[in-house]
């Protein structure tokens, strides 16, 4: 249910207004756009009227959402979000196409600075890499924690990039907030409802990738997760989905894009890496993203890939990431979107207030 205030409403109106739904043993979540002020009603709804809410002053109109997903729903906000970080002027969501790129894993000091140095001569403004990797195999690479994090917080003050790393619990969420600027929720853990949770508490904006086999209804009722703690800066990612074909990792669902926009007014990006898994294949997927409306990309950059420790074979050479941002201009001007890379002084000259 969605409270629609009047133009006119008092901050006291509003407050009553809250203090009642809650009162009722509801949630109340604040729900600003540019056209109207509103209030959304989370709970179990089923078979409740409005309560008299609607007779209460400052009430515009009482609307009913359709969606289970009710805070993610364009029903209850219809103007797109925009996820802003603090201190930069780093946007997803905007009319900014945004690119997130960097190694799968931190693995080393030396591997990811020097990987980090060439992302950020090409303009990047936002860095990946993961610190805990949850793997296939219990014997696989799992990640440097801490120690990564650390190597992650000196890439951002040596270049101005901010920094993206996944959380695979609860005790890697509280680490990665000292140290990052956005928490990824990885495709395995989309339907960890505990750690959802944890993110929606998270005073940093989350990264949430579909899951393996996830419908859209699923990937977007796992972002009401973590809205529904009161974290509103989440943005989805299509990664590609398990299905019967050989000829790449995963598969890309291109179609889950606008699906996505239509239906919710989270920013939504796209992964050809996770989706390809093969090199050759990365670029085109990216531009073709692009060219379905996606509000930006995740994509994997290895210096010696052959030598990675997770994903060198979808790991683009940092030649490649130039020319696959080249090619993305050309792209962008079409669906009306601009490329959100910066020349690296500026970027640098801003890293010095970022984590203030």
């Amino acid at each position: 249910m969605l409270v629609v205030m009047q133009s006119s409403a008092t901050p006291d109106e509003v407050r009553a207004i809250c203090e009642k739904i809650e009162a009722l043993g509801f949630q109340s979540h604040s729900v600003e756009g540019t056209q109207r002020y509103a209030i959304a009603v989370t709970g179990d709804l089923r078979g409740i009227d409005t309560c008299g809410i609607d007779e209460m002053p400052g009430v515009g109109e009482i609307i009913r959402i359709s969606k289970p997903y009710k805070l993610v729903s364009r029903e209850s906000k219809p103007e797109n979000t925009v996820v802003r970080f603090p201190n930069s002027e780093v946007t997803i969501g905007g009319e900014e196409f945004a690119i997130i790129a960097g190694p799968c894993s931190v693995e080393s000091r030396a591997q990811t600075l020097t990987i980090a140095e060439k992302v950020a001569a090409a303009g990047a403004k936002l860095f990946r890499g993961g610190a805990y990797k949850p793997r296939t195999s219990p014997y696989a690479f799992q990640g440097m924690g801490v120690d990564g994090l650390k190597i992650l917080a000196e890439v951002r003050d040596q270049f101005g990039m901010l920094i993206v790393t996944e959380a695979v619990d609860a005790e890697a969420m509280t680490a990665i907030e000292d140290y990052a600027d956005m928490v990824q929720i990885g495709a395995r853990n989309m339907q960890n409802f505990s750690l959802l949770k944890r993110a929606g508490r998270s005073p940093l904006p989350i990264l949430l990738k579909r899951g393996l086999s996830a419908t859209l209804e699923e990937l977007l009722m796992a972002a009401e997760y973590i809205m529904s703690e009161g974290n509103r800066n989440v943005v989805l990612c299509e990664r590609g989905v398990r299905t019967f074909a050989d000829h790449s990792r995963n598969t890309l669902d291109l179609c889950v894009i606008p699906a996505v926009q239509k239906l919710s007014h989270l920013p939504i990006l796209s992964d050809p890496s996770h989706a390809t898994g093969k090199r050759d294949r990365v670029i085109p997927m990216a531009l073709a993203s692009a060219a379905a409306g996606a509000n930006g990309l995740l994509v994997e950059v290895h210096h010696d890939p052959e030598h990675a420790l997770s994903d060198g074979a979808q790991s683009l050479f940092p030649n490649q990431f130039v020319a696959m941002l080249s090619q993305l201009g050309g792209v962008l001007p079409v669906v009306h979107r601009t490329l959100n890379t910066d020349p690296p002084k500026a970027r640098k000259a801003a890293a010095q207030v970022v984590r203030s």
